[in-house]
């Protein structure tokens, strides 16, 4: 019976690979068909039909997404380096399997998923070699890992158990953390001590994270024995105390010695996963969680209002930059990225002086900034605000007659408040199916309280709603629900956040902006946008510390310093990929550039684009482009779309 279900297993998916064969020479080449009928706007959205859009990759890609996630389960250890060699082999073996498929056969959908796939998981293969070289920076600060690991891989093989040696290695390891932390300490203390550790800050707060994830193996070992034999809990229960206790003072140590942080974290928490509820994926960060060599970027400590000490970050360089950009398809380098922010920046500018002149500012916009932060509403009238505004969208997007938003849609976006805690990292409304709304409570001090308020004043929220629920987050994950699921493999910010961002910029165009009020209210968020991207990648270059960054947003976009900590700490704190920043603005003015090729040119409606958007998924724009203007695909493609003209 088990035979067979394997060979089952096996010759599923083969099965439908070859039945999708004899469809796609058919249709090869042929372009995707725009709805042809005139779609209610409270109708349901149409499922997809089974023989339009279809990938010859699709069964490939879901079979590839089943077993990966067999592996990730099978190897849970991050930072094993047999994990990694695993990896390595399974994406080197599913790369093999595909250049052997026909790709000139293939529909364009298909081609489409074919150059996803590849890239992807040349990205991942290019992720392993990133994170080994991560490990080994850190390695002098922990020496014991290796131990640690192999405690917990034994394990997870099922081996059996020398209960007496695995006392002697938990009281050896004790006395190894002891040797190494004096060796610490002498590269404190200067001079020219042969045995001195010295490393940089960054490095040190990647140590730290990567101890509490060990103490975590090493609890999974120790719980799975202990209790069970006997033999094991009379030799180990007092070694594996002791030496817990000293990997977590351990922890402590180099957090204020090396970093000069206040510990006041729970003692083996790995992450500060306070991010939005932005669907994830993309860049280095997004694959570590999608169980690529599994390395996890460092977590901040916990966050006080106040205080930016917490704020350190890990810069990945220009290398892992420009790897990124290839594997999200931006052609562009971090350079060139920071002069299109510029460019951008200094328009909008020019716009926040004719919006201030309108209010009888003259050209000091930022005094005109601060009469728009100063129309808030009071407390308690904010969910009343935001209601208002969503469903102000709602309508301009119906009369407007801009993209298909499906009843159901428009009836299951709910509303919750954000804690006093997350907003010091998430200062503004997050979304989704639910929109987090950002407001001050009693237990803030009078400085927080004004600082949130004025931060999400009615004209801040008024260009932000939309972004969080409908035509932007939440409408999104409705469709990408329903359309290409598969595709959720390659999901990128650049999609996700760059949409929301590019439904801004039509709402511009359209006049959704009534009052100057309205008009400095999307500009603001159009600067914030054009300033992550000059202060993450300058970061991430070492051109700028998180202190400057915070500088920056302060001084250039006339952020309150409370809320500019708090997106700088947001940023840098591991719960988002290096380019996720960067995503919006960039995504955005990708998409509207195709918007500028297909609908200002009248080959397609608003309501077809945006309808065709959501449906192909969260997938890098260059490919929806080759999908809606059917361009030429090769099998070694690399990005070219040269989308902004700039430069």
């Amino acid at each position: 019976m088990i035979t067979f279900r394997r060979s089952l297993i096996l010759i599923i998916p083969v099965a439908v690979f070859i039945l999708a064969g004899f469809q796609f020479q058919s249709s090869a080449q042929k372009p995707p068909k725009p709805p042809t009928r005139t779609i209610r706007r409270d109708e349901p959205a149409e499922p997809p039909v089974d023989n339009e859009w279809t990938s010859e990759m699709r069964p490939i890609i879901e079979y590839y997404v089943a077993d990966r996630a067999s592996l990730q389960r099978s190897y849970p250890v991050a930072s094993s380096p047999a994990r990694r060699e695993r990896f390595r082999k399974f994406y080197s073996d599913a790369l093999e399997r595909i250049q052997k498929l026909d790709f000139d056969s293939m529909s364009q959908e298909g081609k489409v998923d074919y150059i996803l796939f590849r890239s992807h998981l040349e990205h991942e293969l290019r992720q392993l070699d990133i994170e080994a070289k991560q490990m080994a920076e850190i390695a002098p600060l922990v020496p014991f890992s290796k131990t640690i690991i192999d405690f917990e891989e034994s394990r997870r093989r099922m081996e059996p158990i020398d209960s007496a040696k695995a006392a002697a290695t938990l009281n050896n390891l004790k006395k190894q953390i002891e040797d190494t932390r004096r060796s610490v300490e002498a590269g404190l203390r200067g001079g020219d001590n042969p045995d001195a550790i010295k490393v940089k800050k960054t490095v040190a707060f990647r140590a730290v994270n990567a101890i509490n994830s060990l103490r975590g193996n090493l609890r999974n070992w120790y719980t799975f024995h202990n209790g069970y034999d006997p033999v094991f809990t009379w030799w180990n229960e007092e070694p594996y105390k002791a030496f817990d206790e000293a990997l977590t003072a351990y922890a402590t140590f180099i957090n204020e010695r090396l970093l000069g942080l206040r510990t006041s974290t729970p003692a083996g928490q790995t992450g500060q996963q306070a991010g939005g509820q932005r669907p994830g994926g993309g860049g280095a960060q997004g694959a570590a969680q999608a169980g690529g060599g599994g390395f996890q970027r460092p977590a901040a400590a916990q966050a006080r209002p106040g205080d930016t000490s917490d704020i350190i970050g890990d810069p990945i360089g220009r290398e892992a930059l420009l790897s990124e950009l290839q594997s999200e398809m931006i052609p562009y380098t971090p350079e060139e990225l920071i002069e299109i922010a510029n460019k951008e920046m200094a328009w909008c500018e020019n716009e926040m002086k004719k919006a201030s002149r309108d209010l009888g500012y003259g050209d000091d916009w930022k005094k005109a900034l601060e009469h728009v932060k100063n129309h808030y509403v009071e407390p308690g009238k904010q969910p009343e605000m935001i209601r208002d505004l969503a469903l102000e969208a709602i309508k301009f997007v119906d009369d407007h007659d801009l993209v298909t938003v499906p009843q159901l849609a428009r009836d299951t976006w709910r509303m919750e408040m954000m804690t006093p805690e997350r907003q010091l990292v998430s200062p503004f409304f997050l979304g989704g199916e639910t929109i987090l709304v950002s407001f001050p409570t009693n237990t803030m001090s009078h400085e927080q309280k004004m600082m949130s308020m004025r931060g999400n004043n009615i004209d801040f929220a008024r260009a932000t709603v939309f972004h969080e629920l409908i035509p932007g987050h939440h409408l999104q994950g409705f469709m990408t629900a329903r359309y290409r699921p598969y595709r959720a493999l390659f999901g990128t910010p650049f999609w996700t956040e760059g949409n929301a961002l590019y439904w801004e910029l039509l709402f511009w165009d359209l006049n959704f902006p009534r009052t100057p009020e309205n008009r400095i209210g999307m500009l603001f968020w159009r600067m914030h946008r054009c300033a992550r991207i000059i202060f993450s990648l300058s970061f991430h270059l070492e051109k700028m510390t998180p202190q400057e960054c915070i500088d920056f947003l302060v001084n250039r976009v006339g952020h309150e310093r409370d809320n500019a900590t708090a997106e700088v700490r947001r940023s840098f704190d591991g719960s988002y990929g290096p380019l996720y920043q960067i995503a919006y603005l960039i995504g955005g003015l990708q998409q509207y550039s195709l918007h500028h090729d297909l609908v200002d040119s009248g080959k397609m409606t608003n309501r077809q684009f945006n309808d065709a958007l959501l449906k192909e998924n969260r997938i890098p724009i260059e490919m929806i482009r080759a999908i809606l203007t059917n361009q030429k695909l090769t099998r070694d493609y690399k990005t070219n779309w040269r989308f902004y003209s700039g430069l």
